[in-house]
């Protein structure tokens, strides 16, 4: 089994910890987890690592994130999407495509959000929608995020279609909310479909009737997306078979360990280890490469076999 990352195409009405259950079903192991958690009712793309690949989930680069929705101007709700109870209700008949337009520019760059009351955000170790289960409100922080664009696809009246580009920890639903807010009508999703996650997107996506087909498990290996290919972010640092062995150890790389043509590495700067093509690691420099006594701090070692041992 290839250890790695799978986009599956997350359907309404599914948490993301059923889809963790469906591919460990499916492939049959333990080691699964997935990254940027989906609201139920949302849709698209729910990136899951498989075996050695939920080491390398926090070395993804998921800074950048699109969003197709679905607004609803004119009442605003608890969760702010379809699923809660509406708080509030305003008419949206004076709002225009040139009003909203107005509006949205207000909401691009670096904002300010705080996250709602129905998230997973832990407040005192407890996730926030638990506390808003039982009726209650707590003050919240708020958090910096960027919105890189909003596209208005389609506009009409109560409906407003939108494609949003957007950095990790946005919710487009209070994005939405705040919409709302700002035309004085009140707004929720109605719909949300994740299409991109960093380097994941729909085009490589498996469905939840492929995951749960007959032989699924042997005929899916072939879309799962490689560590390394995951990690092509990180400058990539290739190892002989003497430093692999030291890596494979746990043994920090000094920089007679490494190919002269690696170049300078900067102080702090991460790089990914490989071992023939296979990840062997992720490091991290201390000091900068080129000072008096700098290495490659070992971050995260893959449990992958080396292939230039395997040779011998």
């Amino acid at each position: 089994m290839p250890d790695g990352f799978i986009v599956v195409d997350k359907p309404d009405g599914m948490t993301s910890h059923d889809v963790v259950a469906r591919v460990r079903r499916c492939f049959g192991i333990k080691r699964v987890g997935h990254t940027g958690t989906l609201d139920p009712f949302a849709t698209g793309v729910l990136p899951v690592a498989i075996g050695g690949g939920t080491k390398a989930i926090q070395f993804l680069d998921e800074s950048v994130k699109e969003y197709r929705a679905v607004m609803r101007l004119g009442s605003a709700t608890d969760t702010q999407d379809c699923t809660g109870t509406v708080l509030f209700e305003g008419d949206c008949s004076a709002v225009t495509p040139e009003l909203l337009q107005n509006v949205i520019t207000r909401f691009l760059g670096s904002i300010s959000q705080t996250p709602p009351m129905y998230s997973a955000v832990k407040q005192g170790g407890v996730p926030l929608y638990k506390l808003a289960r039982k009726g209650e409100t707590v003050e919240r922080a708020a958090r910096n995020i960027f919105i890189e664009s909003i596209t208005v696809d389609s506009f009409q009246l109560p409906d407003v279609a939108l494609t949003v580009r957007c950095s990790k920890g946005t919710y487009v639903r209070t994005l939405a909310d705040d919409i709302g807010k700002e035309l004085g009508c009140g707004a929720h999703l109605v719909q949300l479909r994740r299409t991109a996650s960093g380097p994941f997107d729909l085009s490589g996506s498996v469905t939840m009737a492929e995951l749960t087909a007959d032989g699924a498990g042997a005929a899916l290996q072939s879309r799962i997306t490689a560590i390394a290919a995951a990690l092509k972010h990180l400058r990539t640092v290739r190892l002989d078979a003497a430093a692999c062995h030291k890596v494979r150890h746990g043994i920090a790389l000094q920089r007679e360990d490494v190919a002269a043509d690696a170049g300078l590495i900067l102080a702090g700067e991460t790089v990914q280890l490989l071992c023939g093509d296979a990840p062997a690691a992720v490091a991290e420099s201390e000091p900068s490469w080129g000072e008096p006594g700098a290495r490659l701090r070992l971050l995260r070692v893959f449990d992958q076999d080396c292939p230039l041992h395997s040779a011998r």
